[in-house]
């Protein structure tokens, strides 16, 4: 599956944002939120490169997380008519204005966002086409939670069979491997 660069950064932007939720954390008595505060958010935008942010208040940290909430909703979704819907009304409140530009050393690419848009409309805009291009090209099921049972953080699975399990393999991978590996030796040792 060739994605474009921009489209993969923002596909990295919403598994990201997504992540910051606290039901994306592991079980626990207290789940930290990963956007607490505006300086949260402007860390967020600042890692991600987002664009023509200018000052951040305690709206646009509520406005990112309803769009967040949303967004997870699009990685649940059953079937894509209900991921193209959701991902429809969301790049629809955002007020999308499609345009070329080339900033920041990059090639020429297409932000769907208003110029001045709010954070929350830029990463609504941005990132919702991104997933819109994932459901269009009829790969929705690459749009998944990881299985390991501690965890649950959403990817997009660019695999070329579409096999990848876990979020990371480096650990949530590795931690089951082992775990197994060490299950079955001793059942062996008896």
């Amino acid at each position: 599956m060739l994605i474009p660069h921009d489209t993969r950064i923002a596909l990295d932007t919403v598994v990201d944002l997504v992540n910051t939720a606290p039901e994306s954390e592991p079980p626990r008595d207290d789940p930290a939120d990963g956007l607490p505060d505006v300086a949260a958010l402007y860390a967020f935008a600042e890692r991600h490169h987002i664009s023509g942010v200018g000052a951040l208040g305690v709206r646009d940290l509520s406005a990112v997380r309803d769009v967040r909430a949303r967004f997870a909703e699009v990685f649940a979704a059953p079937d894509p008519r209900t991921a193209a819907d959701l991902v429809n009304r969301l790049v629809a409140a955002a007020g999308t204005t499609p345009q070329l530009t080339d900033h920041d050393g990059y090639d020429w690419h297409v932000h769907y966002f208003a110029p001045d848009a709010s954070i929350a409309d830029h990463l609504a805009a941005d990132c919702g086409m991104a997933l819109a291009f994932i459901i269009v090209a009829g790969e929705q099921e690459r749009l998944r939670r990881c299985e390991a049972p501690d965890c649950g953080h959403a990817f997009v699975d660019l695999s070329r069979n579409r096999s990848r399990r876990y979020c990371s393999s480096r650990t949530c991978g590795n931690r089951l491997h082992v775990a197994a590996y060490r299950a079955r030796r001793k059942e062996a040792a008896g």
